[in-house]
């Protein structure tokens, strides 16, 4: 998939770059292009009347100067909202739109969010540059089932619970059904106090030609462990922490 093909581990932006708290807004995936990013990662929802917009939470409140869930606003009452009090909440169409050669990481955060990103995915004509993830395997085989074209894709939490699983019970048949409709693993380093993470799941995802995404990395010293440990790109909030280790290892492209 062009989505990744990279030489070197692939940096994401987790949610664009920004130590204020704005998260997904333009000014933070502006801040990781100037940082010299070619991938950023962002979430989908969509609003009452169908706008994908690239927002984590499914309400406002946490982030915005408003309230309410982001399902039952229109984009009309969505676009008065401000991050940080400061920045409005950006399209989908805003973002693939405004990097033509930005390479998007896309986590559908629900159901009724499934139809606006294709929708945008197609008018943008972006295949080449997003990769479809959701916690969710139905939601992500939904979004890809109703593209034209192919996209790069993760695999969901069920995905990747028997991916692990087959790879430490040694089940071969398990871990092949699951990679062949996907194109990498993007995984915590942990989840519920299991490793995720280790030498055993990376040989297996390379073994079968998947890449091996981590978030959320913050630490100079695990990303370090984690590339050293064979893993093809890292997701951090860090951006300028993860650019710094990536120079140093003579692994950073401008």
């Amino acid at each position: 998939m062009a989505y990744l093909e990279r030489s070197g581990p692939i940096a994401l932006a987790h949610r664009g770059f920004s130590r204020s708290g704005l998260e997904n807004s333009m000014a933070a995936f502006q801040a990781a292009v100037d940082l010299g990013f070619r991938y950023v990662e962002t979430d989908v929802h969509a609003t009452a009347d169908g706008v994908a917009i690239a927002f984590h939470d499914a309400s406002l409140d946490r982030v915005t100067d408003r309230t309410g869930r982001v399902a039952e606003l229109t984009w009309s009452q969505v676009r008065r909202a401000r991050i940080g009090g400061a920045e409005p909440v950006p399209t989908l169409a805003e973002v693939l739109h405004s990097w033509p050669d930005l390479r998007v990481n896309i986590d559908v955060k629900s159901p009724s969010a499934i139809a606006p990103t294709v929708a945008v995915i197609e008018r943008e004509k972006a295949h080449d540059r997003v990769l479809i993830g959701s916690f969710s395997d139905a939601r992500r085989r939904a979004v890809l089932a109703d593209l034209s074209r192919p996209v790069a894709t993760s695999a969901g939490t069920g995905s990747v619970v028997r991916f692990v699983l087959g790879t430490r019970l040694g089940l071969r048949g398990v871990v092949d059904r699951v990679a062949g409709p996907i194109d990498c693993l993007q995984v915590p380093v942990a989840q519920s106090g299991i490793t995720v993470v280790d030498r055993r799941t990376v040989d297996a995802a390379h073994e079968r030609g998947l890449q091996v995404h981590v978030w959320t990395v913050n630490e100079p010293a695990e990303m370090r462990r984690l590339l050293d440990l064979g893993v093809d790109g890292l997701v951090s909030d860090r951006a300028d922490l993860l650019r710094d280790v990536l120079v140093e290892r003579g692994d950073w492209t401008d």
